[in-house]
């Protein structure tokens, strides 16, 4: 895959989705806030940007996997960012943002004639090693034809289309999200009453997850909960996406009665 893309995000999904574009023959160019965190990738033939601008290409293809809304905005509106990325480019955002911020997203960039492709991830790092990632896409589809072949060099294993209408597939995210958050907290109650009972957790969830939840999701926190991972430090996603998914609700007034109350499990 010889042609060139930025890469903004290099944290802990993003280093790896960003290492399989180089096992693909990609030309990486990189930025992150962190300029350290780009060593390993530069050390295998990518190219550091002092500036986000510096790793566009005319007319090319950059993709970002950032934190929130904020940070995806702030390297957007960037000093040469768009005026840089200009006429015909595309704008992977494969970040957990809010339909909202998307469709501000896609204004800006139709206004300087380039365009937003929503890829936002299901998986977690060894899955993007494994390159067994799920993607639901969005956005214009010439944009998307042309990025497909880069999602799957990234890692996806299947990519679910959702048209072309901005704020699409980061309301799937969100959903997906919610109902994962939603699966954690309902596992991690039913294993501590099998614990409390004294019945081995993790036969309870080799049982449930063998008949009646045979799922990824039910079967891998299944057995990390079982194996005690409610006691590690909590992880700041689930009050993050929790919050976007309420707002987002509120918006168009759908019930948010299960995700106001995992908000409140998640700052406590």
């Amino acid at each position: 895959m010889g042609g060139g893309v930025g890469f903004f995000g290099l944290g802990a999904l993003g280093a790896p989705v960003a290492a399989n574009l180089l096992d693909a023959g990609c030309a990486l160019r990189v930025h992150n806030r962190s300029p350290a965190k780009a060593d390993p990738l530069i050390a295998r033939g990518a190219v550091w940007a002092p500036r986000p601008a510096d790793a566009l290409t005319p007319g090319g293809i950059v993709a970002t996997l950032l934190w929130d809304d904020a940070s995806v905005e702030e390297v957007v509106r960037s000093d040469g960012f768009l005026a840089r990325l200009g006429e015909g480019g595309v704008h992977i955002s494969m970040s957990t943002i809010s339909p909202e911020g998307a469709r501000a997203l896609a204004a800006l960039h139709a206004a300087h004639g380039s365009h937003l492709v929503e890829a936002p991830i299901f998986g977690v790092p060894a899955a993007a090693v494994a390159r067994k990632l799920w993607m639901p896409i969005a956005g214009p589809k010439a944009a998307k034809d042309r990025v497909g072949p880069l999602l799957e060099a990234m890692g996806a294993q299947g990519m679910f289309d959702f048209g072309e209408e901005p704020g699409a597939a980061v309301t799937v995210k969100l959903a997906g999200n919610f109902l994962i958050i939603a699966a954690g907290a309902a596992l991690t109650e039913a294993l501590a009453l099998a614990r409390g009972q004294g019945v081995a957790p993790q036969a309870v969830v080799d049982m449930l997850t063998a008949t009646l939840f045979p799922t990824p999701i039910y079967q891998t926190y299944g057995r990390a909960i079982a194996e005690g991972a409610a006691a590690r430090p909590r992880s700041p996603i689930p009050g993050k996406d929790l919050g976007l998914f309420r707002n987002t609700a509120a918006a168009s007034a759908s019930p948010t009665r299960l995700a106001d109350l995992l908000l409140e499990m998640a700052k406590t």
